[in-house]
């Protein structure tokens, strides 16, 4: 194609976007009447105000539009926690015999209620019975002799190594003696603490071994109830702090207790920390592996809260149009925490401000606002709206 062609091909072209232009472009008219391309009469004035008045703030001389703005409150969050807990006895005890033999003698029931030292059961004892009056036989006779050797010493009858060796020999004796009474006391098995006796796993008649259960107690005088509580609340709980344990079976049973113990690690899997607390059990209704609802509350953390439409995004991340003193401020804020009909942002607003959240396009930094649904404002834009027409 030759160069003239192409000159006429783009000339035509820049004609019919010129033309479009100033068909569409709602400014076209103003621009060429700056330039003295057009002149300005009545039927371009005409044409303006068919047009309507351009969108405020935008391009036209009219004021913004208005806007929905919503109140600022205030919520508490990190101030109670509820935790799931399994109780436990303050003492619980495995009763295993210390040595093997036959069970002769089952001593209580099973639920029974007994003391530190009271008889369970008793094992058979005949062979540790023999030896121990074979020890006070043997006992009584180094006794014996140790006192004829003292008595011929008088005369340099017996020399000083045969009375040592008599001394030692009863010695020997003695402890042999209370060798053998230890075996006999073992075949008789007491309860290490007070407490409940459990159900017996076990009768008489039966062949045990040292690894063999004969009874478990229970002291329920006080539960202790283990639960995890996450990692944020670590530095809040203390030992004495109060809590509140109702029973997952039972609602009305609702007992106050305090944490008798802390872990001293975070799981490093569940990120959560062990707690103990403990109640009290003075009717004895409550019982070991009971799960209970722990309740705790604390000071907890206080935030702005607002209504989610308000939260817009910049590169600088996440602010909000407020409004303090009929004036829109820009705030940068924080969001710490959302929840279903607010969220909870970390940042400084005046008294009684509030915050945009329909309209955010006819919002300018520093500019005054108006709120939708203000009758001052409505009679304002009447007024104004009268005054242009005259």
């Amino acid at each position: 194609m030759s160069f003239w062609k192409q000159a006429i091909a783009c000339l035509i072209v820049l004609i019919a976007a010129a033309f479009v232009w100033f068909l569409y472009y709602p400014g076209a008219q103003d621009v060429l009447a700056r330039t003295g391309l057009v002149s300005t009469g009545a039927g371009s004035t005409q044409t303006t105000a068919e047009r309507g008045p351009q969108r405020g703030g935008r391009g036209g001389g009219g004021a913004p539009g208005p806007v929905v703005t919503a109140p600022i409150t205030h919520a508490t969050i990190n101030d109670r926690l509820t935790a799931i807990g399994t109780g436990r006895a303050r003492r619980s005890v495995v009763v295993n015999p210390l040595t093997a033999g036959t069970l002769v003698e089952i001593a209580v029931a099973s639920g029974a209620d007994v003391k530190t030292g009271d008889l369970i059961a008793k094992l058979d004892s005949d062979a540790e019975e023999i030896a121990l009056d074979r020890a006070v036989i043997a006992l009584d006779d180094a006794n014996a002799t140790l006192e004829r050797i003292k008595a011929l010493r008088t005369s340099n009858t017996v020399s000083v190594v045969q009375q040592n060796e008599a001394e030692l020999a009863l010695r020997n004796a003695e402890l042999a003696k209370r060798e053998a009474e230890l075996a006999l006391e073992r075949r008789s098995i007491t309860a290490p603490i007070d407490g409940t006796v459990g159900i017996l796993p076990i009768s008489a008649g039966s062949y045990v071994t040292s690894s063999t259960e004969i009874a478990s107690i229970d002291d329920r005088s006080q539960i202790l109830v283990d639960f995890w509580i996450p990692e944020r609340y670590a530095g809040l709980v203390d030992i004495g702090s109060p809590l509140t344990a109702v029973s997952v079976a039972r609602a009305s049973s609702v007992h106050e207790g305090e944490i008798s113990a802390i872990d001293n690690r975070i799981d490093p899997e569940s990120r959560t920390l062990r707690i103990e607390g403990r109640i009290d059990n003075p009717d004895d209704r409550l019982r070991a592996g009971m799960a209970f609802t722990i309740s705790m509350r604390f000071p907890g953390e206080t935030y702005p809260a607002i209504d989610p439409l308000a939260i817009q995004w910049s590169s600088d991340g996440p602010f909000v149009w407020a409004v303090e003193d009929g004036t829109a401020r820009q705030k940068p804020v924080r969001i710490v925490q959302r929840n279903a009909d607010s969220v909870l942002v970390d940042a400084e607003f005046d008294e009684n401000a509030l915050v945009v959240t329909q309209g955010i396009h006819n919002v300018r930094e520093g500019s005054p606002v108006e709120t939708a649904g203000n009758p001052a404002n409505a009679g304002a834009r009447q007024a104004n709206a009268g005054g242009s027409a005259s």
